[in-house]
């Protein structure tokens, strides 16, 4: 969680420094891979006992939108 969390906001900042909006769309696309795996670390910390479930829920609520955004964002560069 603690390395690819932060990544998600590296690369949207990447993203938003593309050349091209095919660039925009890959490099949104790597933060896309980065907020789904920090779903994956939250999930399995949660589910393992590493932590409370309940300590984490809004975490992860907040992290799958920030993903459906990501996801939202990336189809709507590629279609324009």
């Amino acid at each position: 969680m603690v390395r690819c969390g932060p990544s998600v906001a590296a690369n949207y900042r990447a993203a938003c420094r593309g050349r091209s909006r095919a660039d925009f769309a890959a490099k949104l696309g790597i933060s896309e891979e980065e907020a789904d795996e920090t779903v994956f670390w939250i999930d399995f910390a949660a589910e393992s006992g590493l932590v409370k479930p309940a300590l984490v829920k809004g975490l992860l609520k907040e992290t799958n939108e920030i993903l459906a955004i990501l996801v939202a964002s990336r189809k709507t560069a590629r279609n324009a």
